[in-house]
């Protein structure tokens, strides 16, 4: 057969191959944009279900007509623990979806899970040390830092091998973020009360253990074999101002009156 072609076809010998490459990639591309629109179209009906006509409509619209271009930009799924800054006993699951903004910034949105009727329930923005190391005093006490998180191997990425997302973590080790969760879902079925300020575990002990176990077997990971694997990640020195909670003494948001400003 390719002698054949090579015989009656005059064009570069490579051109064909390249057409045909262009035709096979075309194909699979649109045979994944199908399936994906199948999917998504399959997720709206579901979480609509017991909507308004009116808005299931709109939903169905909007889903397959409007891009996203926020949200199609956040590719990286991780899975973590957060504590309340100024309460250890209260730790909750976050599941991330980042995008990294700058080279010394990611944006996060959090869920209480992976589905698609998962909860929001907060932000986290993430900067290098040395963004961080510029930030004025007061700013350092809203941040933590993520050396622990990382090394323990309760920061995971669900799904995607350990070997791939080895060199993120081996950044994202010397990184701080700060977290606000607008959902205290420990709690309430409804996102009652301000914004709270979140930290994150420094040292053994700490997290509980049976909610990382847990975590592991709904998902598919083993935080204690991850730790093993990032054994070889070396540890950054946390720098000063980050993770107040371990002097004793922290920060969180209330809820104060004051006197309303007109032009």
């Amino acid at each position: 057969m390719a002698a054949v072609h090579r015989g009656t076809d005059s064009r570069p010998r490579g051109r064909g191959l390249a057409s045909t490459i262009g035709v096979g990639v075309a194909s699979g591309l649109a045979t994944a944009v199908g399936v994906l629109a199948g999917r998504k179209a399959a997720t709206l009906a579901k979480i609509s279900q017991g909507h308004p006509l009116k808005h299931r409509v709109l939903d169905a619209a909007a889903g397959t007509i409007q891009p996203k271009y926020p949200l199609d930009a956040m590719s990286t799924y991780l899975n973590g623990f957060h504590m309340y800054a100024d309460d250890m006993g209260r730790q909750v699951e976050a599941s991330h979806f980042c995008i990294h903004l700058q080279p010394d910034l990611h944006q996060c949105v959090i869920f209480d899970r992976n589905a698609t009727d998962a909860r929001l329930i907060g932000i986290e923005y993430i900067i290098s040390a040395d963004r961080f190391r510029s930030l004025p005093e007061d700013e350092k006490r809203l941040w933590h830092s993520h050396h622990y998180e990382v090394k323990s191997g309760v920061l995971v990425t669900p799904g995607v091998p350990e070997l791939a997302s080895r060199a993120y973590f081996e950044d994202l080790v010397t990184t701080y973020g700060k977290t606000f969760h607008t959902w205290q879902y420990d709690r309430d079925d409804f996102p009652y009360g301000v914004p709270q300020l979140m930290m994150a575990f420094t040292q053994d002990g700490q997290a509980d253990e049976a909610q990382i176990a847990e975590r592991d077997r709904r998902v598919g990971v083993s935080s204690s074999q991850t730790r093993q694997r990032r054994a070889d990640i070396p540890t950054p020195d946390v720098l000063p101002g980050a993770n107040p909670w371990e002097s004793g003494r922290t920060v969180q948001t209330t809820l104060e009156e004051r006197p309303f400003h007109r032009p």
